[in-house]
């Protein structure tokens, strides 16, 4: 699917697109709140133009984005200039080695790629300590009402449910989530600066209930449901 990077930076200039990025960066806050950042490396699969991967780097962590699209590494290599690695590539088999990073950061990306679950798989093969991933919940009101049918980029999208991601995740990686929350639980009308509806959609609600999801998966400390999985290479024979 193409993105026209201007299109896409417009949206967040918008009154509900202002809105839905507060709370969507009160999400991420929330949910990077247990991880160490300084001299910490994370990747962003599916950086897009930047915008998210800038908010990682102000919080400290060693930031490198990787994405589908000429036009949005351009629009992230402008942003950015020399202050991060950006590559263009696919997200579904990188040019990364084995726990290259401490962190992988996928956010609204595996809705809009072909193969989800290789991207987990890359994503986990490619992270030592853990993911965040962010994604489009499927039983939101927010697609009930404002996307489904629509015909907009959006629409156009694989969006999944909470129960499909997870089940996706532990699939792909080996690990269950370590924790997840929402946001948004109301469709984009009440997307709004009024107290009554700024209340409702700023609150951190269960992962089923928003229109967008993030989920937190911890590899260190946690045991994989299948133990084989946490060997990423040969064991060494005593």
């Amino acid at each position: 699917m193409a993105w026209d990077p201007e299109r896409y930076e417009r949206w967040f200039d918008t009154p509900e697109g202002q809105f839905a990025l507060e709370r969507e960066t009160q999400l991420l806050q929330s949910m990077l709140a247990g991880w160490p950042r300084r001299k910490h490396k994370l990747l962003e699969i599916g950086c897009g133009t930047g915008l998210f991967l800038e908010m990682l780097y102000e919080m400290g962590f060693d930031i490198t984005g990787i994405d589908s699209s000429p036009e949005m590494i351009m629009a992230a290599r402008k942003r950015f200039k020399n202050r991060a690695e950006l590559h263009l590539g696919n997200g579904e088999l990188m040019p990364f080695a084995d726990n290259e990073f401490d962190y992988a950061f996928l956010w609204t990306v595996l809705e809009f790629t072909e193969d989800p679950a290789a991207m987990l798989a890359e994503a986990a093969r490619v992270a030592e300590k853990g993911l965040l991933i962010g994604f489009l919940n499927k039983n939101s009101l927010y697609y009930t009402m404002n996307v489904k049918g629509s015909g907009g980029t959006l629409d156009k999208g694989n969006w999944h449910t909470w129960c499909e991601v997870q089940d996706m995740i532990k699939e792909a990686t080996g690990f269950r989530p370590t924790m997840a929350r929402s946001v948004l639980p109301g469709p984009t009308q009440t997307w709004s600066k009024n107290v009554i509806a700024k209340k409702l959609n700023s609150c951190l609600c269960p992962p089923s209930v928003g229109a967008f999801t993030a989920v937190r998966v911890d590899f260190t400390n946690m045991k994989p449901l299948n133990p084989l999985f946490a060997w990423k290479a040969e064991p060494e024979m005593g």
